[in-house]
């Protein structure tokens, strides 16, 4: 197919609208399935640990296959890459809406993850292709908002599917989207030149991807199995250490390492890569925990809390327009500051919380938490990625990437580990002062919903201590990634002072 012209405003335009509408079909799968998380696990018979795994599973595979992108670009050309990736994202989410048992969503959310991960780089790669120097930056704001309406549409849409439908159209709504964008882009996109001649390190990336995949086994079956009493979880440990291992000596010893530890000299981009570690950990933990505890502790309909948790993200999107402006103005490291001190504040505020809490407090801390995190984005890939040459962002911002992500995966996993083990514990010790002699018993409010002597007595008064044990598990994980927020404030003093003039766009998915 011969190269097609994109000055003309027609195909640009029609390239952009495809490339915005990939980014926004990735940027949902994000958050679009988390509040229909209860849903599946009722569906296949999950437990609340278990059911995580759709989240983790998705997360790493993207984690693991961003850095590569830009070998198999080079290596097979943009256009193509590009239509595989649409393609093999477009069939594994309706693989996932088909699946009918957990180990099948498992499977096809990690083969959605990995085709998925080459979607955002090559959107920004494309749309800096087809556009001039003074279009790129109107551009990339687009392709920006686009980012960003992933997360706020995604709870309200997930919702509002599971709701009228089933949870199963929260991936089928990319069906139709995926296919708008393979056409417009065989349509419209013109071909590249591919370098059969382009290598990668095969055995950097993987020892790196297994060993980030046995970690994260580990972590997702850990509490299930009890950690190191099983054999499971012992074998999956040795793994992951040999492979970082041998990972560790061949970054330091090959020529062409995958990771390149010149990299870690700039303090900058070290500090970051730590700090966006715990962004990811502390956000994306907060993004699963919440709606379980909106539907199953306060009896939300599903709609609803995709209502209340969308506004989260309005406060992201509203913040990052005007941070964008301020860079350069203003010291990066104030605005990451004021960004740490509000999300630690969100959090403070949530350890409060009980099932009584009303919406409009909800609302409001998920808002202060998104502006939080608006303050926090763009400055944080700008200060990472300001001091590297320009040679080495790409790479910088694909390593960013995959820290982000790992930090993501490993958030969810640690804080709903905590929450099925502080469950049983609070279970355990609030039980300890129920018992038939207790007096508070010999109030007639209290036996004709608790009644110990009865069976349906001791049921009642079984899931109301399950429910209190619950509430402080959750309220202990609030203080674990509050108490993570504030541990990150220190590397603001590593960070040196930047101009702004990274390209900040690279990192900001």
């Amino acid at each position: 197919m011969p190269a097609r012209k994109t000055e003309g405003g027609g195909n640009r335009s029609a390239i952009t609208v495809c490339v915005i509408l990939a980014t926004l079909m990735q940027a949902l799968d994000t958050t679009i399935a988390n509040v229909a998380l209860p849903y599946m696990q009722g569906s296949v018979s999950a437990t609340q640990d278990q059911i995580d795994w759709v989240l983790t599973s998705y997360i790493v595979a993207a984690a693991i296959m961003t850095p590569p992108t830009g070998f198999l670009a080079g290596r097979f050309g943009l256009k193509r890459l590009f239509l595989v990736a649409v393609t093999g994202f477009t069939v594994a989410s309706m693989l996932c809406g088909m699946a009918q048992s957990l180990p099948q969503i498992v499977l096809f959310r990690i083969l959605q993850g990995a085709f998925g991960a080459a979607l955002v780089p090559l959107s920004q790669s494309v749309l800096l292709n087809i556009n001039p120097p003074e279009r790129q930056g109107s551009a990339m704001a687009m392709w920006g908002v686009a980012v960003m309406a992933g997360p706020i549409l995604g709870p309200v849409l997930g919702g509002w599917l599971t709701e009228n439908y089933t949870w199963r159209y929260v991936f089928y709504i990319n069906v139709p989207i995926g296919i708008i964008c393979f056409l417009g882009m065989k349509t419209f996109l013109p071909d590249t030149a591919s370098n059969a001649s382009e290598k990668l390190d095969w055995f950097g990336f993987g020892t790196l991807s297994l060993g980030v995949g046995a970690a994260q086994i580990m972590l997702d079956r850990g509490e299930e199995l009890d950690w190191f009493g099983s054999g499971e979880i012992i074998i999956e440990a040795i793994i992951a250490a040999s492979a970082f291992y041998l990972f560790l000596i061949h970054t330091f010893t090959a020529k062409k390492p995958f990771v390149r530890p010149a990299l870690f000299r700039d303090r900058n981009f070290t500090a970051g890569t730590l700090f966006v570690f715990v962004v990811g950990l502390t956000y994306y933990a907060s993004l699963a925990l919440q709606p379980p505890y909106l539907q199953d502790l306060m009896n939300y309909p599903i709609v609803t809390a995709g209502l209340v948790l969308g506004p989260r993200g309005i406060g992201t999107m509203g913040v990052m327009l005007i941070v964008g402006r301020l860079i350069g103005r203003v010291d990066t490291r104030l605005l990451l500051g004021l960004g740490l001190g509000l999300t630690a504040s969100a959090f403070y505020a949530m350890t409060g919380w009980t099932p009584d809490v009303s919406q409009s407090t909800i609302i409001s801390v998920g808002v202060i938490q998104g502006i939080g995190l608006g303050f926090l984005f763009v400055p944080l890939s700008t200060a990472t990625l300001a001091t590297l040459s320009p040679e080495q962002r790409t790479e910088g911002a694909g390593l960013y990437s995959l820290s982000r992500n790992i930090g993501s995966s490993v958030g969810i996993s640690v804080v709903n580990a905590l929450l099925t083990r502080n469950t049983q514990i609070n279970h355990a010790e609030i039980a300890q002062h129920v018992t038939a002699v207790n007096r508070a018993f010999e109030s007639p409010a209290v036996t004709q919903f608790w009644n110990p002597l009865t069976a349906a007595g001791r049921a009642a008064l079984d899931a109301m201590i399950t429910q209190q044990a619950q509430i402080i598990a959750y309220i202990d994980d609030y203080k674990l990634l509050m108490i993570a927020t504030l541990a990150v404030f220190p590397l603001l003093i590593v960070f040196k002072k930047t101009s702004g003039g990274a390209d900040h766009t690279l990192a900001m998915e």
